[in-house]
């Protein structure tokens, strides 16, 4: 039984006898805000001198290497049973930020994500902030429709004039595997209450240069990898249609293909065309995993690397890649005025999905996801929009491009420095050739270990097929320069002409 609170007439107000249940005291916040208010506003200049001036300042280093045990040992990880006072928590925000990589910064071109945008860092600030959940509109009002708008013109920007539907999902391979949940329900749709034990032999086609998590996602779905039938591609990294049409008949239950428009190494982008006329003829799902190539979509001048893309069944874009929303912000959209996502993934729970709520329930999207919870991923990428227009996003993508071109040029100039190939998109590759070394000597990831231990700067590297390895620089940031491109070039020589 609980103790009688009620104030007697002659109690102050305020002045309530302490309640304890289970030897807890109830009584009042245990969090002080004037305190928790105090620590942010400690912590948030060293975010914004630390993590956004020094970060993305051309002149500090990308990264300050320490090998796991040291940086075990510097951060000491272990959890204790006492809290910490906030100078201590302080000091621990600063040595996470300097031994971080810092992807901001203009010389990191190690992955297909990079630089710094304000507009949409400011994004982040607001939904970390508030920390909705995006399945109802009741809970999460505002991001529930900027998720709508950002969707609609994406859409829109696809080519389909019919419409469609989608969601932003917690990555590219996520986006990849609701394409092959989709595409399976599309062909069997008693799947999703009979279970894989009634379904025949289901067989998905992709090129050998897709992404993996292709394969991921037919081991996830139990569809298997030995059942994702690979297509050669020609040497640019292309599927090839006629490779794709023989495999299409070679038995079991045919049922989706997975187009590349941008991939991973090569940066190559897969015939659309010829692929969706192959799947009409086969009435097969044609899903495009634009991850990487979407952006292009996004510049009157570069749209035609997706030519083809407004006949696919659905699209995975990602625009925390070239176009910087920041991690992580991944749509996923299906073609066509159709309730598929709802229909494949509902599954009602009538705590959070009533039906006779006093507003329109066609808000409440959480069912279309495999989700529960679902970061409002859409908002920042909203944003950074509204700043800067369609147009400024345009620019951002003809800039990256125009910048690929201008390293591939300076690349044919310099001796000892060879392309893999012209590229197609902001993938530059590229060998380096110290003097004393023939092209199969494989001094890349020495050169890569130099430039880590340096801070200078971080590309990627990579062996292809019979290639042995070569540099991947990927060209995003706006921040980044044409000496920054020199800059590259100069310093791989400097660390690798020894070799």
């Amino acid at each position: 039984t609980l103790p009688d609170t009620s104030l007697s007439p002659a109690e102050p107000k305020g002045k309530r006898p302490p309640v304890l249940v289970d030897g807890v005291t109830l009584n009042g916040p245990t969090l002080d805000i004037r305190e928790a208010e105090s620590f942010l506003r400690d912590a948030m200049p060293i975010i914004m001198e630390e993590a956004v001036r020094k970060a993305t300042d051309v002149k500090e280093k990308v990264c300050e290497w320490r090998s796991p045990e040291q940086l075990k040992e510097v951060l000491d990880l272990e959890l204790r049973d006492g809290g910490e006072a906030n100078p201590k928590i302080l000091q621990r925000c600063r040595d996470a930020i300097r031994y971080s990589v810092k992807t901001g910064h203009p010389r990191f071109f190690n992955q297909l994500y990079a630089g710094l945008d304000p507009y949409s860092l400011v994004g982040r600030f607001i939904t970390e902030a508030l920390n909705p959940s995006l399945y109802t509109y009741e809970v999460a009002p505002v991001f529930i429709l900027t998720e709508e708008a950002v969707l609609k013109k994406m859409i829109e920007i696809i080519g389909w004039t019919e419409g469609g539907d989608g969601l932003f999902s917690p990555g590219g391979s996520v986006s990849n595997m609701y394409a092959v949940n989709v595409a399976r329900y599309q062909r069997c749709p008693n799947v999703k209450e009979l279970g894989l034990s009634a379904m025949p032999r289901l067989v998905m086609f992709t090129s050998e240069e897709c992404h993996y998590s292709v394969a991921k996602a037919a081991a996830f779905l139990g569809i298997g990898t030995k059942n994702v039938y690979v297509i050669r591609s020609d040497k640019r990294g292309k599927m090839i249609p006629a490779e794709f049409e023989k495999q299409v008949q070679r038995g079991a239950l045919p049922f989706m293909v997975n187009a590349t428009a941008g991939t991973t190494i090569l940066g190559a982008f897969d015939p659309l065309e010829e692929i969706a006329d192959i799947c009409e003829r086969h009435s097969l799902w044609m899903h495009v995993d634009a991850c990487w190539g979407g952006a292009a979509l996004m510049s009157n001048q570069h749209r035609h690397l997706l030519k083809g893309i407004h006949r696919a069944d659905s699209v995975a874009w990602n625009p925390h890649k070239m176009l910087l929303a920041g991690l992580q912000c991944c749509a996923f959209m299906v073609r066509g005025q159709t309730d598929i996502l709802q229909r494949c993934h509902s599954a009602n729970a009538s705590y959070l999905f009533q039906q006779d709520k006093f507003y329109d329930i066609s808000y409440d999207t959480g069912d279309k996801s495999i989700q529960c919870s679902r970061k409002p991923d859409a908002f920042k990428f909203w944003l950074m929009w509204k700043a800067l227009g369609t147009k400024g996003l345009e620019e951002r993508v003809d800039r990256a491009l125009a910048m690929a071109r201008y390293l591939a040029e300076e690349i044919k100039k310099r001796e000892g420095f060879r392309l893999v190939m012209e590229p197609e998109y902001a993938n530059v590759c590229f060998w380096y050739i110290p003097p004393s070394l023939r092209i199969d000597y494989d001094v890349a990831p020495v050169v890569k270990e130099r430039m880590m231990k340096k801070g200078s700067m971080l590309v990627g590297y990579q062996p292809h097929g019979d290639k042995v390895n070569f540099f991947r620089q990927i060209i995003i940031s706006p921040q980044v320069s044409r000496e920054d491109m020199d800059f590259l070039l100069d310093e791989i020589n400097t660390l690798g002409k020894d070799l």
